[in-house]
């Protein structure tokens, strides 16, 4: 079928990245953009940019009739979603499908099985792909909460059904702490996500959070191994590297094969995420969600692949099959991420927007900023804080740490508080460089080693 013109319903690097892969493949970008958006890199980019709505989000980015209707105004035939936005809202998908335009990613229906936590972990049983002990979907109410929790053991985590990003959990070390917290994470699900649904997971304490790479093409599915995203902060990623140095190549191998069982058994197509918790003392993994989308650390799985995800999900959703067999992806060296975010980590991780008055971005072999970011940028209030991540790769992980080390040294963005302090003192701390860390690390050493305002303000 082939694609002539695509619409970017995103913004920030995101929509930069699809734009250079679009361009790459010979077809045109629209980029839509808010009233606050007309002046970011993504828009100066695209070969055209229409405005979709004001500053807010409700009214631009998640607006779901302005965005098809700038997409049959501009003559796009495909829309791409990005992440976060409208990227897993099957009624979106559902809505540009039936429009006639192409939805860069798996269908709607596709995404809302999988979307729903509950749905996504019935399915991963019926594959034989191991969860963690809960229940086997939704839980009605507090009651029903307390009758399972006997089974599943203490302590055990709230979920939401329809949850992403942190919120809707809940843990609970006794039977009175459920009680108490069940109808407070409903309440947050259903003002997150529209959703009240909850389900149980046991607790499992000192995991690591392991994620598998997937592209299909709704016929074959390939996996391009795993990456490492255990350093997290409220349960938002910090720091992500590729592959996970946890893991012995046996277990990859399991690990991997589940992952693609799983999404072969939905005839899953575009890039996919599946995650999982991988309990290092039992030499056990869990599937605990997958993400129907491209993820914002999929840099990272492009440097010890060589495979251009965004562009393959493009190639996809044009009708093309699977260039790629599994036998022809292998793993080379190693590959870290560091999220750079406008946020000022003395003061909680507020948010901090503003004008970029100098930016320095590092360079050479493997070494790599997606951002969208250019001095004189205003960075807007409106929107997630992340300004771009910095990459880095070489043959072994010790080579990878050692060259992030020197490209955060040589990273410079200036005007605003940035989480780069935070980083070149997280690189530096033994348990990273030893690869000893879990979900919980993270917080407990922020906790434990206050920023120092002087560093920090250097940065």
């Amino acid at each position: 079928m082939g694609l002539r013109k695509i619409l970017v319903a995103n913004r920030g690097e995101i929509a930069v990245r699809i734009i250079r892969a679009a361009r790459e493949l010979g077809i045109r970008t629209v980029q839509a953009a808010s009233a606050a958006d007309g002046d970011m890199l993504a828009a100066r980019m695209a070969d055209e940019v229409v405005q979709i709505g004001p500053a807010p989000a409700a009214r631009s980015y998640l607006n779901r009739e302005a965005l098809i209707g700038a997409a049959l105004a501009c003559g796009a035939d495909a829309m791409h979603p990005g992440y976060g936005f409208l990227s897993e809202d099957p009624r979106f998908a559902e809505a540009v499908e039936q429009a006639g335009l192409v939805f860069i990613g798996p269908d709607a229906a596709t995404i809302r099985r999988m979307g729903d936590k509950a749905t996504a972990r019935a399915t991963a049983m019926a594959a034989g792909v191991p969860t963690v002990p809960g229940s086997a979907g939704r839980v009605a109410d507090v009651a029903a909460a307390l009758e399972l929790a006997d089974g599943i053991g203490f302590p055990l985590m709230i979920k939401a059904s329809a949850g992403g990003g942190g919120r809707g959990i809940r843990v609970c070390a006794d039977a009175d702490a459920l009680a108490q917290l069940f109808p407070v994470a409903s309440a947050e699900a259903l003002a997150a996500f529209g959703d009240g649904g909850l389900y149980l997971e046991r607790f499992v304490a000192r995991a690591r959070h392991i994620e598998v790479q997937v592209l299909g093409d709704g016929a074959d599915v390939i996996h391009l191994f795993e990456r490492e995203c255990s350093l997290q902060r409220r349960r938002q990623k910090i720091l992500e590297e590729a592959p996970a140095p946890c893991l012995d190549a046996a277990t990859r191998d399991r690990l991997c094969s589940a992952a693609v069982r799983l999404a072969q058994g939905i005839g899953y197509r575009g890039a996919g995420t599946l995650e999982f918790l991988y309990d290092e003392a039992e030499g056990a993994f869990y599937f605990i969600e997958m993400n129907t989308r491209i993820q914002v650390e999929h840099p990272v799985t492009e440097m010890v692949t060589g495979i251009d995800i965004v562009r393959e999900m493009i190639r996809i959703a044009g009708g093309e099959k699977l260039q790629i067999t599994q036998a022809e992806v292998t793993l080379h060296g190693h590959a870290v991420e560091c999220r750079i975010n406008a946020e000022d980590p003395m003061q909680d991780f507020r948010p901090a927007p503003g004008r970029i008055t100098a930016l320095a971005i590092p360079g050479g072999p493997g070494v790599r900023f997606d951002t969208m970011l250019y001095e004189g940028y205003d960075v807007p209030p409106f929107y997630d804080s992340l300004l771009g991540k910095l990459v880095t790769w070489d043959e072994t992980r010790s080579g990878a740490l050692a060259r992030m080390r020197g490209a955060l040294r040589e990273l410079v963005v200036a005007g605003l508080p940035t989480t780069v302090a935070l980083h070149r003192r997280l690189i530096d701390a033994p348990d990273v460089i030893a690869g000893r860390f879990h979900t919980g690390w993270l917080e407990s050493w922020l906790a434990t080693r206050p920023l120092d305002p002087v560093a920090e303000a250097m940065t």
